[in-house]
């Protein structure tokens, strides 16, 4: 039996600044109506990134904007979340971390099946040169797509 998966947010901005080397899925541990909040899809991933303190891994920087029927149990929308992942696999990703130049970066919030997972992913900043390589090989594919599409 699969569990379906169904996407509520990505991080398109960490595509286009990072190499993303390999991809994880942990957990999240939301408290009172964020559960709610992100089921509608009111959530934002711009501009978040991931720290390892003690051996607990943390999202920072998520924004799960605030339920509007549970106002009175509001939490902060950019209060620091903890990851639920194998000790081992932060390990990993703690010494993986400490490289030069590596970041690990929140790419996508999903449910699968009634849990909602958030997809990490050890990336590699982006240098300049390679944005612009990226956007010249976009356009040039969507040139090809178009005539193509134009012939036939």
């Amino acid at each position: 039996m699969s569990d379906s998966i169904k996407i509520i947010a990505k991080n398109k901005k960490a595509f286009h600044d990072y190499f993303v080397l390999e991809k994880y899925e942990a957990g999240l541990e939301l408290k009172g109506s964020e559960v709610k909040s992100i089921r509608a899809g009111r959530v934002n991933l711009k501009d978040s990134w991931c720290s390892i303190v003690k051996g607990e891994i943390f999202v920072n920087g998520m924004h799960v904007s605030v339920y509007e029927q549970g106002a009175m149990w509001c939490k902060d929308p950019l209060r620091v979340r903890r990851l639920l992942m194998h000790k081992k696999e932060i390990m990993k990703l703690f010494g993986q971390e400490q490289q030069q130049g590596y970041s690990i970066i929140p790419l996508s919030v999903y449910f699968k099946g009634s849990n909602i997972k958030l997809e990490i992913g050890l990336c590699k900043g982006k240098k300049l040169y390679d944005k612009r390589e990226d956007m010249a090989k976009k356009s040039a594919q969507r040139t090809i797509e178009r005539a193509l599409k134009e012939r036939y």
